[in-house]
């Protein structure tokens, strides 16, 4: 692979991994203010509707981008670009009819997916998003297909902000209109009107990469006229889709039906066999709501990475491998590994040091900090396995090793079931639970997935510059960010804490961050950990290597 190749690949996974990390920022930021209209409970009815929902999104059209860009991306590097065309029209009408079974399927059986009324109700509102996503993903993964992350990223940001928005005012409407004097029907309510988001975000994002495919239809056709060999037929075409589009499902299923299998055993277990409520404080959605609304969705942001290089990832591996270039892709996969690491360790520390102050600052309702406090402590080391698991998922798949990692998730979710089961029956833990069972699920997963790869590829990954020395400057960071922060907090807190409780909490985690990147990355260097060229491969790297340049630690 040339060195020209090597750059085009870590630029586009910058491209997408900001793009990812800003969506997801967004997704966290309006996460607090709907926190506080729909509360914990109806953050529970709203993830419980979400995890079923994900699931028939999953099997319909989720996997769709990858599979997509797989597909184009072999047959545009052998300069076959009528076929590469075949089969963008082609997945366009498989996903017209997929999706179209999938949005009635989940509206019509809304009662079975879910384990109660409310979050029946919210379902339905996200059935007809599972059409429109099917179209999405095909434009996506061909844009992906040709290299350019753009178009994604861009989509992707929309789709976010316009989410963002209607979520918070749906919800804020619909609370208003169910009004005070039943809190569970408010909670509903509000958790419906940020489901209508989801939707809106979608369709907005459908309608950009429309307009993106339009202004380039023009040079993708000269591309195809061309081409003077042969084109596939509808027949091998579809063939095709459906051989390669069906192990990304049931990977990209079973990696996901965790939460969905986490959600109803969760619900049944603590209803049927403990006796425990659905509605009210201190019920089943209250805690839930808890970890997958809180917890979970700050562990998302720094996952984003991971699985931004992960979609940049796909592409180019199966360029490499199409031309037998087994070297270059086994030097890439090493290379964004290592970035990862660099990037998932950090943050996973910084999470874990900083947890309470985070839900003090973010989502301040004194009956639950506590408790999504410690979640949040709990979680923050499935940032570093799940950023390995999902860049060795996308490896497996790039390389054509289709089935090796329906078969890492299909053990890892049995694992996780039974275990899940056993401590909610046998102990008097709740949410807990859940946080426990998704580490070993992420550990599994990361633990099989390279073991997978090992079997197939040479590939060569530094373990002391990968995971050692980022973890010893971490540490040191991780300290180093909570006496920051503690000691910035006793200065701020008294002549602000009255006028709003976050202030000191944001403000001190603000100062205490930015100090524990440059300590961090001072650390990491003295050790031998990263040079210059390594931080130059981060997004916005050269920013990074300038100001470190002028406190003289580069």
């Amino acid at each position: 692979m040339s060195e020209d190749s090597k750059k085009s690949l870590l630029k586009q996974a910058g491209i997408l991994a900001i793009a990812g990390v800003i969506s997801r920022i967004i997704g966290f930021i309006y996460n607090i203010p709907l926190a506080n209209i729909i509360g914990d409970e109806g953050n529970g009815y709203y993830g419980t509707a979400y995890q079923a929902y994900t699931i028939v999104l999953m099997i319909s059209a989720f996997s769709i981008p990858s599979a997509i860009s797989k597909i184009i991306a072999g047959k545009l590097a052998l300069n076959e670009y009528k076929s590469a065309h075949r089969i963008f029209k082609c997945a366009l009408y498989y996903v017209a009819i997929v999706g179209g079974v999938g949005s009635l399927l989940l509206f019509l059986g809304a009662n079975v997916f879910a384990d109660d009324a409310g979050s029946a109700m919210v379902l339905r509102f996200f059935a007809p998003t599972v059409f429109l996503f099917g179209f999405l993903g095909v434009l996506r993964g061909y844009f992906q297909a040709r290299r350019t992350m753009v178009p994604t990223s861009v989509s992707q940001l929309l789709e976010q902000i316009l989410n963002a928005i209607v979520s918070v005012g749906g919800a804020i409407v619909l609370t208003k209109i169910a009004g005070n004097a039943d809190p569970s029907k408010r909670a509903v309510y509000g958790a419906v009107g940020s489901s209508l988001g989801t939707g809106t975000g979608v369709l907005t994002a459908l309608i950009f990469m429309i307009i993106v495919y339009l202004s380039n239809k023009k040079s993708i056709y000269e591309k195809i006229e061309s081409d003077k060999g042969s084109e596939m037929t509808n027949a091998d075409a579809f063939k095709l889709i459906i051989t390669v589009v069906t192990p990304f499902i049931l990977s990209t299923c079973i990696y996901n039906l965790s939460g969905f299998l986490n959600s109803t055993i969760f619900s049944r277990v603590l209803s049927d066999v403990r006796g425990m409520a659905h509605k009210g404080d201190f019920g089943i959605k209250f805690y839930y709501g808890i970890f997958i609304r809180k917890a979970m969705v700050i562990t998302n942001i720094p996952i984003a990475f991971s699985a931004a290089a992960a979609s940049a990832m796909i592409p180019e591996i199966s360029t490499a491998f199409a031309k037998g270039d087994k070297k270059g892709a086994e030097e890439t996969i090493a290379g964004v590994m290592r970035v990862m690491m660099m990037i998932a360790i950090p943050c996973a520390v910084g999470l874990f040091a900083l947890a309470n102050p985070i839900m003090w600052a973010m989502f301040p309702q004194k009956m639950s900090v506590d408790i999504a406090t410690f979640y949040l402590a709990l979680l923050a080391v499935t940032v570093i396995f799940y950023c390995v698991s999902t860049v060795s998922n996308a490896v497996l798949q790039g390389t054509g090793r289709l089935k090796a990692p329906v078969v890492n998730a299909a053990v890892a979710l049995v694992v996780q079931a039974v275990l899940l089961v056993a401590l909610l029956v046998f102990t008097d833990m709740t949410g807990e639970a859940l946080c426990i069972v998704t580490i070993v699920y992420s550990l599994l997963m990361c633990v099989l997935n390279n073991i997978s790869i090992r079997k197939y590829m040479d590939t060569k990954v530094d373990v002391k510059k990968t995971y050692v020395l980022p973890f010893i400057a971490a540490a040191v960071m991780g300290v180093v960010a909570y006496g920051v922060y503690k000691g910035m907090y006793m200065l701020i807190a008294p002549a602000t804490a009255s006028v709003n409780i976050r202030i000191p909490y944001f403000a001190s985690i603000g100062v205490a961050v930015v100090i524990a990147i440059f300590v961090y990355f001072a650390v990491l260097i003295k050790i031998g950990g990263a040079a210059r060229e390594d931080i130059l491969k981060f997004p916005k790297g050269r920013s990074l290597v300038r100001a470190l340049e002028k406190i003289k630690l580069l």
